[in-house]
């Protein structure tokens, strides 16, 4: 009987020391896959070729606009009759165009060319057109 007793207490403490190495295994798996993307210098900035030229038609003449491209504003003001252009360079690997009517909080959004891009906005019959041409 303590013969049989003592078996099983074996089996129990092996058991839980392939688990407890099997948890560690997976903890240093995770920290792996977790640093590994990280660069090496904190102070190297990612620099991405290519830019935006947007250009806000004049059809907005006299409302609030709001330009951001991801969460950076680009122009916020009210528009002239005129037309309005502005240029950016390429900050991010994928870019969003956001174009927000201040009066109504009408956001109307648009994927951006990866290698950048001329972009003209307008407006025609109430609604926010957005429409993209190869690079400049």
């Amino acid at each position: 009987m303590g013969k049989k007793s003592i078996n099983s207490n074996k089996q129990f403490m092996i058991g839980n020391g392939i688990l407890a190495f099997g948890v560690f295994f997976i903890v240093c798996l995770f920290l792996y896959l977790g640093f590994r993307g990280q660069s090496k210098d904190p102070q190297q900035k990612q620099v991405f070729e290519g830019f935006y030229a947007i250009e806000v038609a004049g059809s907005f003449s006299g409302d609030s606009l709001s330009v951001y491209i991801n969460d950076s504003l680009l122009l916020d003001r009210t528009m002239d009759d005129s037309a309005f252009k502005f240029q950016v360079e390429r900050f991010a690997e994928e870019s969003m165009l956001m174009v927000v009517e201040n009066r109504t909080d009408n956001v109307t959004p648009f994927n951006l060319n990866l290698e950048g891009s001329r972009v003209f906005i307008s407006k025609r019959n109430g609604k926010v057109f957005i429409e993209e041409k190869e690079k400049p």
